[in-house]
């Protein structure tokens, strides 16, 4: 079964902050605001400093006589914004960080109205040209440009990132509906639907979406052409169509680009690799099969005993009886402290690739099975007697020892 990456992408944007000019401002004084009613509204905004990003921190506070004297002060939170309530009337705006001096501020916004039982919303945006040029040294002024710029590009590939995370998480549930197609199929057809009308049902589900994330994975790594999980997750669909060709290519993409890594990942690494071991397995290179599910093993050592069992399932499903006796005899002799049902699955695995070397004696007409075949099934039997093949493995053990027919075939595999 085809692990899942979680959500990997981010880029920090690039903000820097300019040392903010200071102007004489105010003594700290209660007095009533010309006009002032005792009626009250509301007020909120945020500052925004030259940049152009949220300014956090520092308090606003509402003048009733052009800055003079400060009246009411609303702290600004880590985003920037602030909000509070005063009565009725016509102030000015002042900011000032922590830091200010006292007697000293940021910046100020005239004519702010404040109207009874309203809310009004008032930004204190340094990046205007106004107070740029008013208070910024042309050495400051050059400084923000560049940080503009930097700014643009980082906001520019943040979209892109988002785009891509987005994608996914798209990829994702497709991967996973494709997983789920014959339940779905079967679901979609009803009760009263032919085994073959379900099998072509959960070919154009599985094909549909398969096609969706390679499609989606193929724009993708354009964008950005050095993620390797973008080209895991396309080569992933590639092999879902069977276009092991391609999946390979882009297995071995994904694979070259994690171990250049500055810190590769172990599990994507055993999942590529593994990957890469299915699509190999599917075109008929068992060398390169194998080598590639050893090394998956190797890089993602937690994994391990998941990626071999996988490598038996996949010659088993391949009807590559001596590649899947290998395989399983490989997993038993590594990890013979597997659970039980992946034992008994792979000792089953074993057993049906070496029966199919079975004869028949013609003299007693009984099936002579070859070495370690009958020792595989009893194996079977004793971890799962009940399980999904118990009953095929005993009617083979039971006509190994007896008079059965010549035409005995060994078991289909599932």
């Amino acid at each position: 079964m085809k692990r899942r990456f979680s959500v990997w992408l981010s880029l920090p944007a690039a903000v820097g902050l300019l040392a903010f000019a200071l102007m004489p401002a105010i003594a700290q004084q209660s007095a009533a605001a010309p006009g002032a009613t005792s009626e009250t509204g509301k007020i909120h905004g945020q500052i925004i400093n030259p940049t152009g990003q949220a300014e956090p921190g520092g308090e606003v506070a509402l003048s009733p006589d052009g800055g003079r004297t400060l009246k009411y002060t609303f702290p600004v939170d880590d985003s920037g914004s602030y909000s509070g309530e005063a009565p009725a009337g016509t102030y000015t705006l002042i900011y000032r960080q922590k830091d200010t001096p006292a007697g000293k501020m940021v910046d100020e916004i005239s004519n702010v109205k404040i109207v009874a039982g309203q809310d009004t919303t008032v930004n204190d945006d340094m990046s205007r040209q106004e107070y740029i040029s008013k208070n910024l040294t042309p050495e400051q002024q050059k400084q923000l440009e560049e940080l503009k710029k930097q700014n643009a590009g980082a906001m520019a590939a943040n979209k892109v990132i988002a785009s891509l995370n987005a994608d996914l998480k798209t990829v994702g549930q497709d991967m996973k509906d494709a997983e789920n197609a014959r339940a779905a199929a079967a679901q979609q057809l009803g009760s009263g639907a032919t085994v073959p009308a379900v099998e072509a049902k959960t070919t154009e589900i599985q094909n549909q979406k398969y096609t969706d994330v390679v499609n989606l994975m193929k724009k993708d790594t354009q964008l950005k052409p050095d993620e390797p999980l973008l080209w895991a997750e396309l080569a992933a669909g590639q092999k879902g169509l069977k276009q092991y060709d391609q999946a390979i290519t882009s297995y071995q993409k994904a694979l070259s680009l994690e171990q250049a890594s500055k810190k590769p990942s172990p599990e994507v690494i055993g999942t590529v690799q593994s990957g890469l071991g299915e699509s190999y397995a599917r075109s008929g290179k068992v060398p390169e099969a194998n080598a590639a599910f050893d090394a998956a093993a190797k890089a993602d050592p937690t994994h391990a005993a998941m990626y071999l069992r996988n490598q038996a399932v996949i010659f088993f499903q391949e009807h590559n009886g001596p590649a899947q006796v290998a395989a399983a005899d490989n997993a038993l002799k590594t990890y013979p402290t597997l659970p039980d049902d992946t034992k008994a699955l792979l000792y089953y695995i074993k057993g049906q690739g070496l029966v199919a070397n079975a004869t028949v004696d013609p003299k007693t007409q009984r099936i002579v099975l070859p070495p370690e075949c009958a020792d595989a099934y009893e194996k079977y039997l004793e971890l799962a007697p009940d399980g999904q093949f118990a009953a095929e493995v005993k009617g083979i053990l039971s006509q190994a020892g007896e008079k059965v027919s010549s035409s005995f075939k060994a078991g289909k595999k599932k």
